[in-house]
């Protein structure tokens, strides 16, 4: 049988474990479990639906006000659905030190730590007919839809041959 002092620390281990994950999951390296539904029919109707923690909420502001040249394409979409969307974004953006920076051009792939993470792969890796560019995360990461970039969690695509992959570990 277990003791009062036992279960109380199973309990406050539970409880710590819990609050973790969550904090994983507001911490905005996952994808927020309120995500519009607007969100994967607009956005990842094009690329990957980016998780808002990976950019600061002043890049998520300048893109959702330039959807009518976004990356060179007109992304347009109506008010109320910009609004839900901005609102979304800006609730869920990055605060924590990796994202803190805003990239170049707003471009994920221009930030320091995404450059740092594939600072290894080749620049013909990016342009291979099943990735098509770097901000193709789910080329690679079959989790990005979720969120979950873990270096545990890459599978090349067919004809992508890296040899070791070493350099996806830091």
């Amino acid at each position: 049988m277990k003791t009062p002092t036992t279960r109380s620390l199973l309990v406050a281990i539970g409880l710590g474990m819990a609050a973790l994950s969550t904090a994983q999951a507001d911490g905005g390296r996952m994808m927020p479990r309120d995500m519009p539904k607007a969100y994967m029919a607009e956005c990842a109707a094009c690329h990957t639906a980016y998780t808002p923690g990976l950019l600061p909420a002043r890049s998520w502001q300048r893109i959702m006000a330039g959807l009518d040249k976004h990356y060179g394409t007109d992304a347009s979409l109506d008010d109320a659905t910009v609004k839900q969307l901005s609102t979304w974004l800006q609730a869920n953006a990055g605060t924590y030190k990796r994202v803190v920076e805003e990239p170049p051009e707003d471009r994920l792939t221009r930030s320091a730590w995404f450059e740092r993470k594939h600072r290894e792969v080749p620049a013909s890796v990016w342009k291979h007919a099943s990735i098509k560019s770097a901000a193709n995360c789910a080329a690679c990461h079959t989790g990005a839809d979720r969120g979950d970039f873990d270096d545990d969690n890459i599978r090349m695509p067919a004809g992508v041959n890296l040899g070791q992959r070493w350099f996806w570990k830091d």
